[in-house]
């Protein structure tokens, strides 16, 4: 497959994805904005056909996959996705420029503006304009904290006592004091912080606290169905491993940071607590007898 042909595939993919998330899209403008990207695609994906005289076949399904991403994660998390790859794709698209002249070449920088300028101030504009990611701050404060703060507590429970629903209870006790404690501070923040005119003090108090106890309830349940601690524990620990992953992952994208070493920097985080805690936890037990008082 030649070069020109890959261009022609990809354009031709990405101006397949606009059309259908602007096909489903209800808000007004967020639909012009797809139809417009839809149409600039559509553009690119018209020259590098008849550079190529043909193009590369296009997977309909991950199309399907890019309509079904919007549905359950959002419209700029869908976008964002799809344009991660157009730094590397513009890079290529810059050094095939030496090898036109004329119009051909004029089209081609116009295009490169299309990725390089104008495609990613419109994205900026979506996730401003969308309220999860407006909200993404809070939600990620709540998330993260209660990952590392609840399964510290467990890990410390780990070596302080053999009872499962003691901590079991326990994180269900911290988490929904330290819940309520980081809704009121994300309330005084958005409404003295500075945060942005555009954010409800009440809605971010409900997206910190909701998101924080959602964990913990998540983090505490297998506490309650098993009565090995080692089992809850390493039930609970792989949620919270999965939990930490998937919203990196999400919050990397739309920020526009390196998946991979954000990742493995929260990891390191949650597992430096998990090994300090354990090991807290372990030392109280046996200094106080709280294992064995809790066990019996």
């Amino acid at each position: 497959m030649n070069k020109e042909a890959e261009f022609c595939g990809d354009e031709l993919f990405d101006h397949l994805v606009y059309r259908e998330l602007a096909s489903i899209e209800r808000d007004p403008k967020l639909k012009s904005i797809l139809e417009m990207f839809s149409e600039h695609e559509r553009r690119h994906y018209e020259f590098w056909r008849s550079l190529a005289g043909g193009c590369s076949s296009v997977s309909m399904w991950r199309v399907k996959l890019y309509v079904l991403a919007r549905r359950l994660l959002g419209l700029t998390f869908t976008l964002k996705f799809l344009e991660r790859h157009e730094s590397s794709v513009v890079e290529e698209y810059k050094a095939y420029l030496e090898r036109l002249e004329g119009p051909a070449r004029e089209e081609l920088e116009r295009i490169i503006r299309d990725e390089v300028e104008h495609e990613r101030s419109f994205l900026d504009r979506l996730a401003e304009m969308e309220n999860l990611v407006r909200y993404l701050g809070f939600i990620a404060l709540g998330l993260a904290d209660s990952i590392v703060e609840i399964t510290g507590v467990h890990a410390g429970f780990l070596g302080a006592t053999a009872t499962t629903l003691a901590a079991g209870v326990a994180g269900l006790i911290v988490g929904l004091s330290a819940a309520i404690a980081m809704a009121g501070a994300a309330y005084l923040q958005a409404k003295h912080g500075g945060v942005g005119e555009r954010l409800r003090p009440g809605t971010s108090a409900i997206a910190t606290g909701a998101s924080y106890f959602f964990a913990v309830v998540l983090l505490a349940i297998p506490y309650f169905l098993t009565e090995s601690m080692l089992l809850a524990f390493t039930a609970s620990l792989t949620v919270a491993v999965a939990l930490t992953v998937l919203f990196t992952v999400y919050s990397s994208v739309i920020n526009d940071r390196d998946v991979r070493s954000e990742v493995t920097e929260n990891l390191l985080i949650l597992m430096g607590v998990t090994v300090a805690s354990f090991l807290f936890g372990t030392f109280i037990g046996e200094v106080t007898g709280l294992r064995g008082l809790i066990h019996h």
